[in-house]
């Protein structure tokens, strides 16, 4: 799992949580470095804040995809402004996920075991990793 907030004790809360219910968690607090962590070590799902400084979850997530398809996503925000976002990227053809925040860690970790037992949107593979 890769965690990205630009909030630390969001993506650190959240990494934890992850960690203690048996996932393997890293966190990262923006989209460049989250890109390069997710290519250093592939993660099975990432779950970003929409809003971030630089590039957003969305284009994250997007990019993230190309280079990962298997790579399941879920996205959150507290901001009802990035409903516009997420429509965007959907007439572009991606299937995101999008989570209010603030969100109830049993919340959280329903939506990611939902998620991880749905096959991949946008991939060609079913090799259910």
């Amino acid at each position: 799992m890769l965690v990205v907030d630009d909030e630390r004790a969001i993506a650190d809360t959240l990494t934890k949580i992850l960690s203690r219910s048996g996932f393997a968690a890293m966190a990262a607090y923006d989209a460049e470095t989250a890109l390069e962590t997710a290519l250093l070590v592939p993660p099975q799902m990432l779950i970003s804040d929409v809003v971030l400084p630089g590039l957003s979850g969305i284009d994250l997530a997007i990019a993230l995809r190309e280079k990962i398809p298997d790579c399941k996503v879920l996205l959150f925000s507290g901001m009802a402004a990035t409903a516009g976002l997420l429509a965007e990227a959907n007439r572009a053809g991606h299937s995101f996920q999008l989570l209010s925040k603030p969100i109830h860690p049993s919340d959280l970790l329903a939506h990611v075991s939902t998620s991880l037992k749905a096959p991949a949107a946008n991939s060609s593979s079913g090799n259910g990793k």
